[in-house]
């Protein structure tokens, strides 16, 4: 789901020629586009939707709003890491699938293990193995 979300305008500064900001959305920080606020000061909130600074905002409907999408799991829905989502999605207990060290005799990831032993075989047969 994509929310337009909250956030507090930490610093601005320009990047390629466009005006842009690091955001605080209650502790997730992210660049935002402040194109369509030109006049938005650091301190000050907007709400922010696929990166770009749409509306001012006062601050304490900002932290309402923080708070409210905070008690209901959203931030983290729009902001949090989107491999420990998938992970949590699927049941995994670990966000990284991977031991430490590789299991030896594991094939990697897609590579197949039954045309293996025919190509070996046909291999053998042509005097390459």
């Amino acid at each position: 789901m994509c929310l337009a979300v909250p956030g507090r305008v930490l610093d601005i500064g320009e990047k390629d020629g466009t005006r842009m900001a690091t955001v605080d959305f209650g502790g997730v920080h992210k660049e935002v586009c402040l194109e369509y606020l030109p006049d938005l000061q650091v301190g000050e909130y907007a709400i922010v939707h696929v990166g770009f600074a749409l509306q001012r905002l006062d601050e304490e409907s900002a932290r309402q709003t923080l708070a409210l999408f905070e008690e209901l799991g959203m931030l983290q829905e729009e902001f949090g890491d989107p491999w420990e989502q998938a992970a949590a999605q699927a049941g995994a207990d670990s966000p990284w699938p991977f031991a430490d060290e590789p299991v030896a005799d594991t094939p990697f990831a897609g590579e197949a293990t039954a045309p293996r032993h025919a190509q070996d075989r046909h291999a053998q047969e042509e005097g390459r193995l």
